[in-house]
């Protein structure tokens, strides 16, 4: 069975998750990123040392965010920034956005928590965390907040293959990624997976069928990312030294790219992001001519359009 043509309420040819929270709060969200001052088990010793070999995560931290500086302090400022946009948004995420925010103390988490929710305009939080970083505790303490709050856990999928995680020295495999789905799943607490394409040994072929493993898994959102090699990182030194191991995207061919992967991927799983951006000054190597994350999304958009083309229309059993 093909999956029928999309019926979200907007024009958008994918589950976007700006229509999600139109339909569930009558608003779109704005999510607030935090730095509460935590590390990751790869980076502290915990699991191994070095951190994934992408990550520069000074890359994508507002300036606001400082470990040094109390969750409302950030909260505040984010809010402050945001109020300052052209769309001034009334209801906020808080986003524990930097590193492993569950590689700690729980009552520490909770109190971060409650900081961030002190806010009367905050309608729930997510949380970046690790497929080996949440325990029964920590499911218990975020399942409490769910009969009031949206409560995500955000975890770095970032692929579905064992020999490609075990290279970009993630620390897990993908059992525990679905091994964590599942047990939010049971809990009552979404989920939202990241995934990048272009890592090093993957074809084009191994990063479409993610399409379909992801969607057999109970995953609830997605952020889709292009890899971009990025200033002081492990991976920048590998891509000089090998880079034919690598399927770099061109903007074009990403935007053809992603149409084919939401062809195939399950019209429920809700997309938060279909592209990545970071400031030019971190990129290793000149990225895109600099267009802009919104700029691509609209390239994608007007390429399903093209294509007649939406959201699970060719995967099998939709």
């Amino acid at each position: 069975m093909i999956a029928t043509k999309y019926s979200w309420n907007s024009h958008r040819r994918y589950n976007a998750y700006s229509n999600h929270c139109l339909k569930k709060f009558g608003e779109k969200l704005q999510k607030v990123p935090l730095d509460a001052g935590y590390t990751c088990p790869n980076r502290d010793g915990t699991l191994g040392n070095g951190g994934c070999t992408f990550c520069n995560n000074d890359a994508f931290t507002p300036y606001y965010c400082d470990p040094l500086k109390k969750v409302s302090e950030q909260m505040k400022e984010g809010i402050a920034f945001h109020q300052k946009t052209v769309r001034k948004p009334k209801k906020y995420i808080a986003y524990f956005q930097a590193y492993t925010n569950t590689h700690g103390n729980t009552l520490d988490l909770k109190r971060n928590i409650d900081e961030a929710l002190a806010f009367h305009d905050v309608v729930g939080f997510a949380v970046a965390t690790r497929p080996d970083c949440m325990d029964e505790e920590k499911f218990d303490l975020l399942a409490s907040y769910t009969p009031s709050y949206d409560v995500t856990i955000e975890m770095g999928i970032e692929s579905c293959y064992d020999e490609t995680l075990e290279r970009i020295n993630r620390g897990h495999g993908f059992e525990q990624v679905k091994e964590l789905c599942q047990k939010a799943s049971d809990f009552g607490i979404s989920t939202c997976g990241h995934l990048i394409f272009g890592l090093p040994g993957e074809s084009r072929e191994m990063m479409l069928d993610e399409a379909q493993i992801v969607s057999g898994i109970p995953l609830d959102r997605l952020k889709l990312h292009q890899l971009q090699i990025l200033k002081h990182t492990p991976m920048a030194g590998e891509y000089k030294e090998k880079p034919e191991d690598f399927l770099l995207f061109s903007a074009e061919g990403y935007c053809d790219f992603i149409a084919d992967f939401l062809e195939l991927l399950s019209p429920e799983i809700i997309i938060e992001r279909l592209c990545s951006e970071v400031p030019p000054r971190y990129h290793e190597f000149p990225h895109w001519n600099n267009i802009k994350a919104h700029q691509i999304t609209s390239m994608i958009e007007n390429r399903l359009e093209e294509r007649d083309s939406w959201q699970g229309k060719s995967k099998k059993g939709g």
